[in-house]
């Protein structure tokens, strides 16, 4: 990869949240402008009111595209003329349509390969809805605007451990429906490959979460264990991918199991991210993976109640800049060696002669009869 500092694209969420605020904090840091060129999507009078309610240094330089961005700078690109009202600390339609817009600015300019990676502060999911989204958050419309054709999976982490969902944004009466040895299979799959190209782990070894408490006492429980979960953990062993399982969570977690494995896969969003937000709140980071794109976020909401009054922690924003730089030269030094593989030099030129026939078997025959002299030396 050529010698420079990589574009960040950072969306700057609900506009009566916290945004506003961790961006500034991060970016108070000078170290964070030599790992990096940001680029803010958002308004600059929204960002300027959020600057003067906290009372917190945050300079930034106006831009008219991400192509303008200026290397040890703040830069920040309008995403909407709009005058909108800030309400901080309440959720509004005006702000939902103002982190829509930045999200929609963004994704074009993705496709456009004006930034590298993309971080993204957060949004309300509720006020975010309308005709151009339909989602029940980040991962799932940026799996539909960037991910040409791919799966997207969600993925938290920290420095202790990685969770994995196999269903997301799901309402608990319809999860068990949703759990299928395709779906399991599907997203180990997903999570293997992530493990291996975004974090470099070449042999995971990842755990799987059982559906039912006590992993269903075989059957007495529930029998998604033994009719769905076990028979996909086994598809997976078959293909080459190290999955163990299925662990009932809670002795999982209290027995601090996952301190053996690379990566845990949970069945649904609060079975992983309970326990993962209760480890350790404040410093994790949301990946998605599977996608061309690299996108992380804080593993944190708008937070409302602390909005305006210089109080959020900015130590999850800032971390989920360092993966996403991170996942990128990852992947670039993980493909690297297949960008130019070494030809099949007798395949490639398709020599089909008599020569080149002998020449192989004459070969073949050496090397077995050399075979045959070592076996009766030894």
């Amino acid at each position: 990869m050529e010698n420079r500092k990589l574009r960040v694209a950072i969306t700057h969420g609900d506009t009566n949240g916290i945004g506003y605020e961790i961006i500034f904090k991060t970016f108070s840091e000078p170290a964070m402008l030599e790992l990096c060129t940001p680029i803010i999507y958002g308004s600059p009078k929204v960002a300027a009111y959020h600057r003067n309610a906290l009372g917190i240094q945050g300079n930034f330089t106006i831009i008219n595209s991400a192509a303008e961005a200026h290397n040890n700078k703040v830069n920040l690109l309008t995403t909407f003329d709009q005058e909108i009202k800030v309400d901080l600390g309440n959720p509004s339609k005006e702000a939902g349509m103002a982190s829509l817009a930045a999200l929609e600015k963004a994704m074009a300019d993705y496709k456009e390969g004006l930034f590298d990676v993309l971080v993204t502060a957060p949004i309300n999911k509720n006020n975010i809805q309308g005709d151009d989204f339909h989602f029940c958050g980040h991962t799932e419309y940026i799996e539909e605007r960037a991910g040409n054709g791919d799966k997207a999976l969600m993925i938290l982490l920290n420095d202790m451990l990685r969770v994995a969902l196999v269903t997301t944004h799901l309402p608990i009466r319809d999860v068990a429906a949703a759990i299928t040895k395709e779906s399991i299979i599907e997203k180990a799959t997903i999570f293997h490959n992530s493990l291996k190209r975004d974090f470099r782990i070449s042999n995971p070894r990842i755990a799987v979460l059982a559906l039912n408490p006590h992993a269903g006492d075989d059957g007495l429980l529930g029998r998604e264990e033994q009719e769905v979960i076990i028979p996909a953990i086994k598809e997976l062993s078959d293909n080459g991918i190290r999955a163990f399982g299925p662990y009932a969570a809670d002795g999982f977690f209290g027995h601090e199991s996952y301190t053996a494995f690379d990566g845990v896969l949970a069945m649904y969003h609060d079975q992983g991210l309970a326990p993962f937000k209760c480890l350790d709140l404040g410093n994790g980071v949301n990946f998605t993976a599977g996608l061309p794109i690299v996108r992380t976020s804080p593993d944190h909401g708008t937070a409302y109640d602390i909005a305006g009054k210089n109080m959020a922690d900015e130590s999850s924003f800032r971390n989920a800049i360092y993966l996403a730089l991170d996942v990128f030269r990852n992947r670039i030094e993980y493909d690297e060696p297949f960008n130019n593989p070494l030809k099949k030099l007798y395949h490639e030129k398709r020599d089909d002669s008599e020569k080149a026939r002998f020449s192989i078997n004459k070969f073949k025959e050496q090397d077995n009869s050399g075979d045959d002299k070592n076996a009766k030396e030894e």
